[in-house]
């Protein structure tokens, strides 16, 4: 076997060094790739620790902001049961004044009359008794006995006609 030519030693040998300077340029970029993955690892393990912790921090407000909502809700019922009470208590109030309210009810759909006849009687009143010898006189519109007070027992004649309130 014969030796190889020069040239073919040199382009050989050429050959093997940029073989071995791509394979040191590969292994330099491998570790700088390494290198950001552990980085990026490192990084993602942190921000997960961080998205878990809030997420654990969201899940204790979560459970605190139930829990008052609960005690709310809660405490919204008794109350609401207590104004539920106070209204059937009203009503039952209410029934029981019901008579008491229609019976004013009518008396004040009477008072404008009653009124009326209060002033006349108190103009009557103010006008006092007839005068004696008109007693025994009827009224010029209409039959009927002479006005008189009342006829006490034991005597024949008609008291004078006094009109009074006791209102």
């Amino acid at each position: 076997m014969s030796a190889p030519p020069a040239l073919q030693i040199r382009e050989a040998n050429a050959h093997l060094a940029a073989v071995h300077r791509r394979v040191a340029e590969l292994e330099t970029r491998l570790l700088a790739a390494e290198r950001t993955v552990r980085a990026q690892a490192e990084r993602l393990a942190l921000h997960d620790q961080q998205l878990r912790s809030a997420l654990e921090e969201l899940g204790r407000t979560k459970d605190r902001e139930i829990s008052t909502l609960q005690k709310q809700l809660l405490s919204s019922e008794t109350i609401v049961r207590n104004l539920q009470a106070q209204v059937d208590q009203k009503d039952q109030m209410i029934q029981q004044l019901q008579p008491q309210a229609d019976l004013l009810r009518d008396i004040t759909r009477w008072r404008p009359p009653l009124a009326a006849l209060l002033a006349a009687l108190e103009e009557a009143e103010r006008l006092g008794p007839l005068p004696a010898s008109d007693q025994g006189q009827l009224l010029p519109d209409g039959p009927g006995p002479p006005l008189g007070n009342s006829i006490e027992e034991g005597q024949g004649h008609l008291q004078p006609g006094v009109f009074g309130t006791t209102v």
